[in-house]
């Protein structure tokens, strides 16, 4: 019995010594993780949203403005995620975020646009046109006019545009001033608080898609 004792004691010291010894490794392991997801794709993504959604909720009053976030509607050929929607009297604002940083090239018409990082360039599709399918996703479930569904692309981090760009393309909380650029209501309260109402009923439920 006593020999038990002392080997468990022994282990037990051990197990200590073992778990001293990484403890440093441990925290630099956790530390690069941290980092490495700092630096990820998917977490700058995060944040622009977060960023846009944070500025929406200061600078808009929320009872002309109302938001859905992070939003997945159906679509013919399957479904389509918008970052923002915002409901009001002044029609119905669809906005696509971009969290990037460097110097950013484009125009409306061009199909792709072009990031330069000191010497490295990068190409991506023109988020209008992203945005585009949003828009006509909206128009097809909403009875609303099209002209009162407003394309919004919002450029956060510290991305800067070295061309001209649409009005409608804004950088950080700037897209506030082109949204409040809108002072003639083209829908009555009634009506706005219906399709807000209809969006939120249209959403994709994934716990209905995958049975959770």
């Amino acid at each position: 019995m006593a020999l038990r004792r002392t080997r468990a004691r022994r282990a037990l010291h051990y197990t200590s010594i073992f778990f001293e010894a990484i403890r440093p490794l441990l925290w630099l392991l956790l530390v690069a993780l941290s980092l490495g997801l700092l630096k990820s794709r998917w977490f700058k993504g995060l944040f622009g949203e977060a960023f846009v959604k944070l500025i929406a909720k200061v600078r808009l009053p929320a009872n002309e403005y109302r938001g859905v976030h992070n939003v997945t509607l159906p679509t013919p050929d399957g479904t389509t995620q918008i970052d923002h929607i915002l409901v009001s009297r002044y029609g119905i604002f669809v906005i696509e975020t971009k969290h990037m940083t460097g110097w950013i090239f484009g125009s409306a018409k061009q199909a792709q646009w072009t990031q330069k990082i000191y010497r490295k360039t990068f190409k991506f599709q023109n988020p209008l046109r992203q945005n585009y399918k949003h828009v006509k996703a909206l128009e097809a479930m909403l009875d609303v006019p099209l002209e009162a569904i407003h394309s919004v692309v919002v450029f956060s981090g510290s991305a800067v545009f070295k061309t001209s760009m649409p009005n409608n393309v804004t950088l950080g909380g700037g897209y506030v001033r082109y949204i409040k650029s809108f002072r003639e209501p083209v829908l009555n309260d009634f009506i706005a608080m219906e399709n807000f109402h209809a969006i939120l009923d249209e959403r994709v439920d994934w716990e209905q898609v995958y049975g959770l």
